[in-house]
């Protein structure tokens, strides 16, 4: 190859927008209203399928114990915008499920918070 051939080759390698562009099929943000965040918990629930984007079937191996949205774009160095578009289509078609984080499900109640927080200075 020659050197513009490797400079384009290893733009797509690494990300390039092009690259992007066809990961996603163009979308920039997913098409429903996505609840996902960083910190959200990804798990398989299917094997990958046959014909399957190579970029969604990774991600359906990867998830056979749970790994937050951030852990998958660092995993498959993917920005995480490409990835939630991803993990929508793939929790639209069933292969994964979205499960809240330890650390989302364990934060006590702000009103609760603040109900102390003011008992504790009227004292």
């Amino acid at each position: 190859m020659s050197d513009p051939e490797q400079e384009q080759h290893r733009a797509w390698e690494e990300g390039g927008p092009e690259r992007l562009y066809v990961i996603t099929s163009g979308r920039q943000a997913p098409e429903r209203n996505s609840s996902l965040d960083m910190v959200t918990l990804i798990v398989s629930r299917n094997e990958p399928g046959p014909g399957m984007q190579p970029e969604l079937a990774a991600i359906v191996r990867m998830c056979d114990y749970p790994l937050s949205v951030a852990e998958l774009s660092a995993y498959l160095r993917l920005p995480v915008s490409v990835i939630t578009v991803l993990l929508t289509d793939l929790l639209a078609s069933g292969h994964v499920e979205a499960r809240a984080s330890a650390l989302t499900q364990s934060l006590p109640d702000v009103e609760l918070l603040e109900a102390v927080m003011h008992g504790l200075q009227n004292l």
